[in-house]
C-alpha cells in the first residue's frame, strides 16, 4: 500500500513571505548581511514557498552591483513578493547564453562588482544555469562563493525515509524510451540512494521504465510540490508507486527518490569479468583498428573493463597473455 503524506491547507506562499518579513528581525539580519565586492555569489531561491528566502538572498537582491537571472521575469516576481527592489542591473543568463555572457560579468567583478546569479528555484548549477561561470571565474582567479538554500534534491531526499548517507543525483532521465531504458540499466548495481528529477509529460512512462529495470519490489518515494501547499510524498515499492501514478496521476514539478540495490541485486547485476586471455584478445584488436602501440591498447581496454570489486586487472599480465598468442 502506498504511504501518502499531503499536507493541509495552509496560507499561501506569498501570504507566508509577508507574514516572515512583518517583523523587526529579519530586518535587522538583511541589514546585517554583508554583501562581498569584486565577488561572484551564486544564491539559492525559493522552490515553492516564499518565506523559505533567506536574509542573504534578499540583502544580495536589494545591493548587488549586477543580477544574472535566468528568467528576469521571475526575478521581479520575487522580488516583489519579498518586497525587496532590486538595484542592481538585471541581466538574462541562462541555458543558451551562459557562455557568451560569463566573461562580460566577471570583467565587471574585475572592477570590484557584486554579481548575483540565481536560477528560478533551487541552487544555480544544480540542473540549471551557472557552472559556466563558476568555472571562468576560477579560471581567472576571481572571487566566487554561495548562499546557500532550498534544494529540491535534499528535501526530497530528507522526505523520502530512504538511506541519506550515501546517495547520487542523477538530474532528468533521458527523454527517450530507449535511452532511458540503457541509463537506468547503467544503475542496476548502483547502491547508493538515487535521485531523479521528472516531468508531468514524462511520469508515466519513466515510472513504466523504472519497473522493468529495477523490478516492482525496490523502495522509492514521488515527491511533489515540494514546499508549496499542496506538497505530496508518496511513499512505496516501485510497483506501488508505478500503480499509483495510473489511479492517480500527479501534477507539478517531481523528484524521484530509489532506494540503492541491496547486495544481492549489485552481485546479480554487475557485469562479469573478463579474464586476462579475454583482455588480451580484445588489447590485440584494439591495436590494429587504432593503430596503437601495444601497450597504449593494454592500457585503455584495462581501464575499461574494471573487475568485479572495481580494481583492475594486472597490465603486465595481460601483456604476457598478449605474448603467448603472438608466439
Amino acid at each position: 500500500m502506498v504511504n501518502t503524506a499531503e499536507m493541509a491547507e495552509s496560507p499561501t506562499a506569498a501570504e507566508q513571505s509577508d507574514t516572515e518579513q512583518s517583523g523587526t528581525g529579519l530586518d535587522a539580519l538583511v541589514c546585517g548581511t554583508d554583501v562581498p565586492q569584486g565577488t561572484v555569489v551564486m544564491a539559492a531561491t525559493p522552490i515553492g514557498n516564499t518565506a523559505d528566502a533567506s536574509a542573504r538572498l534578499i540583502a544580495l537582491l536589494e545591493r548587488a552591483d549586477i543580477v544574472a537571472a535566468e528568467d528576469t521575469r521571475r526575478l521581479y516576481a520575487l522580488a516583489n513578493r519579498l518586497g525587496v527592489h532590486v538595484s542592481g542591473r538585471v541581466v538574462a543568463y541562462h541555458d543558451h547564453n551562459e557562455r557568451d555572457k560569463s566573461d562580460g560579468l566577471l570583467d565587471r567583478v574585475e572592477t570590484g562588482a557584486t554579481v548575483l546569479v540565481v536560477s528560478d528555484a533551487g541552487m544555480p548549477t544544480i540542473n540549471d544555469p551557472g557552472l559556466a561561470i563558476v568555472r571562468r571565474a576560477i579560471e581567472r582567479g576571481l572571487p566566487v562563493t554561495c548562499a546557500p538554500g532550498p534544494s529540491a534534491v535534499l528535501d526530497a531526499l530528507c522526505l523520502s525515509g530512504l538511506p541519506t548517507d550515501r546517495f547520487c543525483y542523477e538530474g532528468f532521465l533521458p527523454r527517450k524510451h530507449s535511452e532511458r531504458v540503457q541509463y537506468l540499466r547503467t544503475l542496476r548495481s548502483e547502491r547508493r540512494t538515487i535521485v531523479f528529477y521528472e516531468t508531468l509529460h514524462r511520469i508515466d512512462d519513466s515510472m513504466a521504465d523504472l519497473l522493468d529495470v529495477f523490478g516492482p519490489n525496490r523502495k522509492m518515494a514521488l515527491c511533489r510540490e515540494l514546499t508549496k501547499d499542496f506538497e505530496q510524498i508518496r511513499r512505496g515499492t516501485i510497483a506501488q508507486i508505478r500503480q499509483s501514478v495510473i489511479d492517480e496521476p500527479p501534477r507539478g514539478e517531481m523528484v524521484l527518490v530509489v532506494a540503492g540495490a541491496s547486495e544481492e541485486e549489485a552481485d546479480a547485476a554487475a557485469p562479469a569479468s573478463l579474464s586476462v586471455e579475454d583482455l588480451a584478445v580484445l588489447s590485440i584488436d584494439r591495436a590494429q583498428e587504432d593503430n596503437l602501440r601495444i601497450k597504449d591498447a593494454i592500457s585503455q581496454v584495462v581501464a575499461e573493463h574494471p573487475l568485479a570489486d572495481g580494481s583492475l586487472a594486472n597490465r603486465k599480465q595481460v601483456y604476457n597473455a598478449v605474448l603467448a598468442m603472438k608466439q
